[in-house]
């Protein structure tokens, strides 16, 4: 069969030569993603030979080989694991498994700017394109493949830079992959034994099959003897070794190694399990956001043996959604080798173990919370662990222990049982506001009695907020309320500003109530009340929900994703003390302003909306009335 010339998916030739240009300082960490994916392939093949033995033919020994050819400058990672067909060759290697290019392209340009031009990159293992790395070190790269139980063997080579090709290679090959590298001048050191021996040991020491290192002396070299295929790694599951006997470094590798990730972990878990149900469990919690952290498709990254053997790592029910970006192994003791995915998704041993493993997760978490740096890490992961005070009801008393907000106390974080320490004499409710940013919601008008009482507000960012603050209800026995309810009274609460406010006299207040009638009149078909606003004290309008109505940010995030057509007329207040509500007053008691009336009506309530993040449902008619009042303040001035 002839070379098929394929170009790479959109935007990955620039993700190339981002790593051609070397992202990293320790270019030498391409072997291990090499050895990693060679790692992926042989428990693949273990795991499926449990019901179709006859893949494993004659060669039942997984293992992984690496030949160094230092005359070649050829370098040759290979495995004996499940190996690829054709179109798992163009699935896998001619685009990035996962969706976010652009936005590793972003990030990557970003940190770099940030760093300098010499700037460690530490991105490819976060947007899934470790394999890649191998390009930092070649300039081209062969891939010869053939899948257990198939007869074809397949050659898929590349640059880098054009695309690459996939034939049908002339000769059968062995079963697994075979990954050969031309490496490029600057980077022979690759091809000593020595250096490969180091790299092997510090970074993939604790893989579970073997690793056997052969580097061919060059040409004119009569004092070193060839030697035959060598074992380099100790090899073995690391999580069953003793806690004592492993260091922080080599939990680090493994790390690496089963999360596919290049940061350092934030927090681990390591514990064994015996009783009713006998496993053991070494879990990992990153440091680093992954880029697809809130893709719907993402899964969390716990591998699943049984008895040292891998099973699957598509286990969804072993944890909970909002700890996807949780990765490790559980190894059980009890499942059979043998065990059906249904089994798996839906049985009570998985059901209890991931009960455990949540809890020793968010134990450690709150463990962790007291550290220097957890601030960070609640910022990045934050949003999605509140997933699971909707989510989870039976750990959401630990959830919101850990849990980081902010707030108008000051510009950092805080936790609920600090805002309780200080609540205002005569507070009874945790006051909160939610919007898009917590810099706008900061302006806010719906805060301005709240600050001059000096009364604390939680600020709510996250598109989750709109959720779990009702689901959850209270905290310690105190309500949640949201500022932008109309029915908030903050008159019991003894705050800084206490002198009460002047009632106004029944002329002012008359002139006030035919000002509401008249805006309700011109406005009924766009809000449920006017009224006049307890809460202002700087801005003239502000809009909010009606008491058992829907909150205006969930009804907007709502809309958007099409989950709700209707909704409410939300209910727009007015400050009685501002300047303009005053001339409002008085341009209603001239004669001959009517129209005029109408216009300042419909301003105010688009006013109100960009405030607020709403829409102005008609720019053109904003846009002109606005173009007449400025117009007529020109001429006035």
């Amino acid at each position: 069969m002839s070379d098929t010339i394929q170009p790479f998916e959109a935007e990955v030739g620039r993700v190339l030569d981002l790593v051609v240009n070397s992202l990293y300082k320790e270019r030498e960490i391409f072997l291990r993603e090499l050895v990693s994916n060679a790692s992926d392939a042989c428990d693949k093949l273990r795991y499926a030979s449990l019901s179709q033995p006859e893949l494993l033919g004659t060669e039942t020994e997984l293992k992984i080989e690496i030949f160094a050819d230092p005359d070649a400058a050829l370098l040759t990672v290979r495995d004996n694991g499940i190996g690829m067909d054709h179109d798992e060759l163009v699935a896998n290697l001619g685009t990035i498994a996962r969706s976010g290019t652009a936005r590793f392209l972003e990030a990557a340009a970003a940190q770099k700017n940030a760093a300098g031009a010499n700037g460690d990159v530490k991105l490819i293992g976060q947007f899934g394109v470790g394999f890649y790395a191998a390009f930092m070190v070649a300039d081209r790269v062969v891939v010869q493949s053939r899948k257990a139980g198939d007869e074809a063997t397949w050659l898929w080579a590349s640059d880098g830079r054009q695309g690459f090709t996939v034939s049908e290679a002339p000769e059968p090959g062995p079963r697994g992959t075979a990954i050969t590298l031309h490496l490029k001048d600057d980077a022979k050191e690759f091809l000593s034994e020595w250096r490969l021996r180091q790299i092997i040991r510090r970074y993939s020491d604790h893989i579970a099959f073997p690793i056997l290192l052969e580097a061919k002396p060059k040409a004119g070299d009569t004092k070193t003897e060839r030697k035959g295929p060598e074992k380099v790694n100790e090899g073995g599951a690391l999580w069953t070794r003793p806690k004592s006997e492993i260091t922080d470094e080599q939990y680090k590798e493994f790390y690496h190694h089963v999360a596919h990730a290049f940061d350092d972990p934030f927090a681990r878990v390591h514990f064994t399990a015996e009783g009713q149900l006998s496993y053991t469990a070494l879990l990992f919690v990153p440091s680093m956001r992954p880029f697809d952290l809130y893709d719907p498709k993402r899964r969390h990254g716990v591998k699943l043996y049984v008895k040292r053997v891998f099973i699957t790592d598509d286990v969804e029910a072993l944890m909970p959604r909002y700890l996807r970006f949780v990765a490790g192994v559980v190894d059980s003791e009890d499942l059979q080798l043998n065990v059906s995915r249904e089994t798996l998704q839906h049985g009570a041993v998985v059901a209890k173990m991931k009960k455990v493993l949540t809890k020793r997760v968010l134990d450690e978490l709150a463990r962790r919370a007291k550290d220097e740096g957890y601030e960070k890490f609640w910022a990045d992961f934050g949003p999605v662990l509140k997933e699971g005070l909707y989510e989870d009801q039976e750990n959401r008393e630990k959830l919101l222990e850990i849990a980081r907000f902010r707030s108008t106390h000051d510009t950092g974080w805080t936790t609920l049982e600090a805002y309780l320490g200080r609540m205002k004499e005569g507070q009874d409710e945790i006051y909160y506001i939610t919007g898009e940013s917590v810099a706008a919601l900061r302006t806010s008008p719906q805060l301005e009695m709240a600050r001059a009482k000096g009364v604390e507000v939680l600020l709510f960012e996250d598109p989750v907020d709109e959720f779990w603050l009702p689901e959850v209800g209270d905290f310690k026995g105190k309500s949640f309320k949201s500022l932008t309810k109309s029915d908030v009274d903050l008159s019991k609460i003894k705050g800084e500003t206490a002198e009460p406010e002047p009632e106004k006299a029944p002329e002012d207040q008359a002139r006030l109530d035919k000002l509401i009638a008249k805006l309700k009149l011109t406005l009924a078909e766009q809000v449920q009340d006017v009224r006049a606003s307890k809460r202002l004290k700087e801005s003239a309008v502000c809009l909010v929900a009606a008491d058992q109505g829907m909150d205006l940010r969930l009804e907007r995030l709502l809309k958007h994703h099409e989950s709700f057509t209707g909704g409410s007329k939300p209910i727009l207040e007015i400050n009685p003390d501002h300047e303009l509500i005053a001339k409002l007053e008085a341009m209603l008691e001239a004669a001959g302003r009517e129209s005029e009336l109408d216009d300042m009506a419909f301003l105010l309530l688009d006013q109100a909306r960009i405030i607020e993040g709403e829409p102005v449902p008609d720019p053109g008619a904003f846009s002109r009335r606005m173009s007449r009042y400025l117009a007529k303040s020109l001429q006035a001035a």
